[in-house]
C-alpha cells in the first residue's frame, strides 16, 4: 500500500506540493502569532524584574515605565529633587537611584544615574571598571564601543534632529555583562554629568567649562562622592579607586534643591514597604507604580491583538481546510475508474479507504510540520530584529502547549482526511467502471 501511495504522489507531485504549502503557510501564521506574543510577555517581564518601584511626576503610568525601565525616548515631566532627598533618608528604602535621560550617542540612549543602581542590578564587569568622574561612562553589553572609546553625546536623537553637545566628551571605562534588558544598549554616566551638561545642578554657572577636559578631571571629586553616597545608602561595598571626600556630591544629589528628575528607581526593603511607598507617592504631584502592574495592562492589550490575529489565522486555516476537502473530493471523482479497478481486482473496501485517507493525511501532516518550523523561524527573525532595536531578549521556543496544539491539529487532519476516504469507501466498483 505504501508503495502505491508513493507512486501516486510522484505522479501527482505538483498538486501534492501545493497542498503541503497551503497547509504550511496557514499553520505558520498561527504559530508565529502565538510564539511572538508569548516571547513578548516573557521578555518584557524579565526586563522589568529587577525594578520593584518607579516614582515619577504625575502623568501616564505606561509612559513612565516605558521610559524609565525600557528606555523608550519620550519627554517626561520632572518631579522636584526633594523627592529623591526624602527617599534617600527613608528607612523603608534599601536603595534609591535617579535616572536622567534625553541625550544619545550613535542611537544608544545615554542615561544619568549612580553607582548604586549599577552595583545593585549587575554582578561585576565584563571588562573595565565603574565610572569615577563626570567624563567617564559605563556601557551595556550590546553597545558596540570598546573600553577607552570616546563618546560625544547628542541632545535627543539623530532622527529627532538633535545636535551634538559642543565640547562634551565621555570616555568608556567599563562594559557590563549581558542582562537581556534594554539597559544592554544604554550608556550610563554620573547623574551630575547630565545635570551639568544641561546647565543644572550646583555648578550650572560653570557650564561653559565643559569645553575643557580639565573641568571633568576637576569634577572627579564630586562624581566619586556621589557614587560613594549612593553605594553607602545601598549598603554596597564598592572600590572607590582612591580616598575622596563625598560631602559635596551628597549635598548635590540628595539635596532638597537638587534639579528635577524624570524618574527614580526604588528598591524597598520589604513587600509591605513597597506597597506603603506606592500609596504614599501616588498623589497629585508624584506617581508611583509597580512595573509589573503596568505590564499586566499592556499584556491585556497585547492579548486583544493576539485574539484578532489568532482569529485571522484560524479563518485562514478553515479556508485552507475547506479548499482541501473540495479539491480532494474533486480529485476522488476524477479517480473513480482507478478506484473501481482496484475494487475489481479484489482490493477490499478498507484498503481503498486506507489508501485515500493516508495519502491526504500524509500531505496535511507534512504541511503542519513545515508550518511549525516556518513559524518558529519567522518568530525568531522578528525577535532578533526587536532585540537589536530595543535590547529586550525575547525567548522564542516551543512549550508543552505548542505540542498539544500539534496533536490537536493532527487529530483534526485525521478527521478531515476521512471525508474523501469515506466517499471512496462507499463507491461501487461497477458504477465506477461504467463512468
Amino acid at each position: 500500500m505504501i508503495r502505491f501511495i508513493l507512486a501516486d504522489l510522484r505522479r501527482l507531485w505538483a498538486g501534492a506540493v501545493v497542498v503541503v504549502l497551503l497547509v504550511a503557510l496557514a499553520t505558520a501564521l498561527g504559530v508565529t502569532v502565538t510564539l511572538q506574543e508569548r516571547a513578548l510577555r516573557l521578555g518584557s517581564a524579565r526586563a522589568a524584574d529587577k525594578f520593584d518601584l518607579v516614582i515619577g511626576a504625575a502623568g501616564s503610568e505606561t509612559q513612565l515605565v516605558l521610559s524609565s525601565i525600557f528606555l523608550q525616548p519620550a519627554p517626561l515631566p520632572l518631579m522636584p529633587g526633594e523627592v529623591l532627598a526624602k527617599l534617600s533618608k527613608d528607612p523603608r528604602v534599601a536603595w534609591v537611584a535617579p535616572v536622567g535621560f534625553g541625550d544619545s550617542f550613535a542611537g544608544y540612549p545615554l542615561v544619568g544615574t549612580t553607582r548604586a543602581l549599577i552595583g545593585s542590578t549587575v554582578s561585576g564587569f565584563a571588562s573595565g571598571r565603574m565610572f569615577e568622574k563626570e567624563g567617564e561612562a559605563v556601557v551595556g553589553a550590546a553597545v558596540k564601543l570598546p573600553v577607552g572609546a570616546e563618546i560625544k553625546p547628542m541632545h535627543g536623537t539623530a532622527a529627532m534632529g538633535g545636535e551634538t553637545h559642543a565640547g562634551v566628551v565621555y570616555h568608556v571605562t567599563g562594559k557590563l555583562p549581558p542582562t537581556g534588558t534594554p539597559w544592554d544598549r544604554a550608556i550610563l554616566v554620573p547623574i551630575q554629568a547630565v545635570w551639568h551638561v544641561h546647565g543644572l545642578g550646583h555648578d550650572h554657572e560653570h557650564e561653559h567649562e565643559h569645553e575643557e577636559q580639565e573641568h571633568y578631571e576637576g569634577g572627579a571629586a564630586q562624581v566619586t562622592q556621589a557614587a560613594a553616597a549612593a553605594d553607602e545608602h545601598a549598603d554596597e561595598d564598592h572600590d572607590h579607586h582612591g580616598s575622596i571626600d563625598a560631602d559635596a556630591a551628597i549635598d548635590e544629589i540628595f539635596a532638597a534643591d537638587a534639579p528635577g528628575l524624570p524618574a527614580v528607581l526604588v528598591k524597598p526593603k520589604t513587600i509591605a514597604d513597597a506597597y506603603k511607598l506606592r500609596q504614599e507617592y501616588r498623589n497629585g504631584n508624584t506617581l508611583a507604580v509597580f512595573p509589573g502592574e503596568v505590564l499586566t495592562s499592556l499584556y491585556a492589550t497585547l492579548g486583544d491583538a493576539k485574539m484578532v490575529l489568532s482569529a485571522v489565522a484560524a479563518g485562514s486555516q478553515g479556508l485552507v481546510a475547506a479548499a482541501l476537502v473540495l479539491v480532494t473530493i474533486t480529485h476522488i471523482g476524477q479517480r473513480r475508474r482507478q478506484i473501481g479497478a482496484l475494487r475489481a481486482f479484489g482490493a477490499p473496501r478498507l484498503s481503498v479507504f486506507a489508501i485515500v485517507w493516508f495519502e491526504l493525511f500524509l500531505l496535511v501532516a507534512l504541511g503542519i510540520g513545515l508550518g511549525f518550523l516556518t513559524g518558529l523561524a519567522a518568530a525568531r527573525l522578528i525577535a532578533n530584529a526587536f532585540t537589536a532595536k530595543s535590547g529586550i531578549i525575547l525567548p522564542v521556543g516551543f512549550t508543552g502547549e505548542d505540542w498539544r496544539m500539534v496533536l490537536i491539529l493532527l487529530a483534526a487532519s485525521a478527521v478531515l482526511s476521512a471525508v474523501p476516504a469515506i466517499l471512496a469507501y462507499r463507491q461501487s466498483p461497477a458504477a465506477a467502471l461504467r463512468a
